[in-house]
């Protein structure tokens, strides 16, 4: 059945997935740079978005050469999604509803694929959002086990007003290492039934990858995340130079900035075969703790200054034995760009039983070492690594010194900035009663009092004018 919006879209077949953390501006104009057609925003949250004002303006950030563009929302509110909606129309070609995200946070806040067996809630969603933008609505699902109920479920979207829709052909369930291969079998019946545009999401490596998919399952377009994350050229079917496309990336995050995480995240990424190597140990710490584009771009450097003679024949990487060396069976050399491959559900639990096997091995996962070899929990070893990447932010923090509120009858940890050393309760209590500012804890009781006794002043003033 022919869909006109979708048409003018020039039925686009090689897309971008919503990625949380990844698929910010410049990633998306990198993909597009190099054979995406479509590009999906990262989920934003609908009750944040319209409740936080910076959260909207850092979140929706494109330009016009970011087209044809989809913003995705997560939520269970139809009032507040339709609402969050209408706030984006303008700025992309349709609005897609997140229902396939398995993360305990989305459990938690029971949206993404927790909503899938709430159909009347679904039906309310998309309903209200079709009617309250001129833009398609999407839907993005995850498929049930049973083929059936996952044609069903389509159907009901297709409905309620989806006008297309992305199907991964995973479960709730298969996530993590347990995410397993995905059910093109799954795809290819929902794609049978619905009658809009339709995208397959799933196994996808390469681009040899997308056209079995399409031939199998006859849909639309395929949606790539995990692949396009270490190839971002996977649409163009080539396999460049990881330093190529990490410096493209970073001279295009120069010039559309986001946060360094997101910058490190797709670096590692780029980087994945590398850094297996234990000769790159100090390149991997550098992009661990980098904090600017200088650092980031630095890793990059150095992996180029040591890789080119390999990439050029002047040396031979297998033959190279001046550095120990981890064997592992690589099609393509660690400097090109190349798939993730996860390890199977099956590997992971034997490799699980086989740890569980051996306590030592057990305690040896479990257990953190200091310099000095004392034994340290795995939360404190998470906070020294936060330190480590950003020690000068350590060293100005002044935070609680371990002394306890000079209130007597007050259990509480006391304020590092406090003036009065208080806890924060104490220290709110005091300047209400005796008229008085904290700036260490923020507190402006005498500063505000002081402006309202202004303000009435003023007023009495203007009124004996009149």
């Amino acid at each position: 059945m022919a869909h006109q919006w979708f048409e003018q879209l020039d039925s686009p077949r090689f897309v971008v997935a919503p990625m949380v953390d990844a698929s910010e501006l410049a990633w998306r104009l990198l993909c597009r740079k190099h054979g995406a057609q479509l590009c999906y925003t990262p989920m934003f949250h609908s009750n944040v978005f319209m409740k936080d004002p910076k959260y909207r303006k850092d979140s929706l950030v494109t330009t016009p050469e970011d087209r044809p563009l989809i913003v995705q929302f997560c939520g269970n509110n139809p009032d507040i999604m339709a609402a969050a909606a209408k706030l984006v129309e303008e700025f992309c070609d349709a609005i897609d509803v997140n229902l396939g995200c398995p993360q305990s946070i989305a459990k938690r806040g029971r949206y993404g694929s927790f909503l899938q067996d709430d159909w009347e809630l679904l039906k309310s969603i998309v309903g209200a959002m079709s009617k309250a933008v001129s833009v398609p609505i999407t839907c993005k699902v995850r498929i049930f086990d049973s083929i059936e109920k996952s044609i069903q479920y389509a159907l009901m979207l297709q409905d309620a007003g989806c006008k297309l829709l992305t199907v991964h052909g995973r479960t709730r369930d298969q996530k993590g290492p347990l995410t397993g291969v995905a059910s093109w079998k799954h795809i290819k019946a929902v794609r049978q039934a619905v009658s809009i545009p339709m995208f397959a999401n799933g196994n996808i490596q390469c681009l040899e990858d997308v056209y079995r998919c399409l031939e199998f399952t006859n849909v639309n377009g395929v949606m790539s995340a995990e692949g396009i994350l270490t190839n971002p050229a996977l649409f163009e079917g080539i396999n460049p130079l990881t330093w190529d496309m990490a410096e493209e990336y970073l001279d295009l995050a120069h010039k559309y900035p986001c946060p360094s995480s997101y910058i490190r995240g797709h670096l590692f990424k780029i980087f994945h075969k590398i850094f297996i190597y234990e000769e790159n140990n100090n390149d991997r710490q550098l992009l661990a703790t980098a904090q600017n584009l200088d650092d980031f771009r630095k890793v990059c450097y150095n992996v180029k200054d040591k890789y080119v003679p390999y990439h050029e024949g002047k040396l031979n990487f297998e033959e190279d034995n001046r550095i120990t060396r981890v064997g592992y069976n690589l099609i393509l050399p660690p400097w090109i760009c190349q798939p993730y491959v996860r390890m199977s559900p099956e590997e992971h639990t034997q490799k699980m039983e086989m740890l569980n096997k051996t306590q030592d091995t057990c305690e040896r996962k479990r257990n953190h070492e200091e310099l000095e070899g004392n034994i340290i929990s795995r939360k404190k070893m998470k906070k020294l690594r936060r330190i480590m990447r950003r020690p000068m932010k350590a060293e100005q923090t002044n935070g609680r010194s371990g002394e306890i509120c000079v209130n007597n009858t007050c259990p509480n940890p006391l304020g590092g900035k406090c003036e009065y050393q208080l806890c924060k309760k104490c220290c709110k209590n005091k300047c209400y009663e005796e008229d008085l500012d904290c700036k260490g804890h923020r507190i402006l009781v005498h500063t505000r009092r002081k402006m309202a006794i202004n303000f009435h002043n003023k007023n009495e003033l203007q009124k004996l004018a009149l």
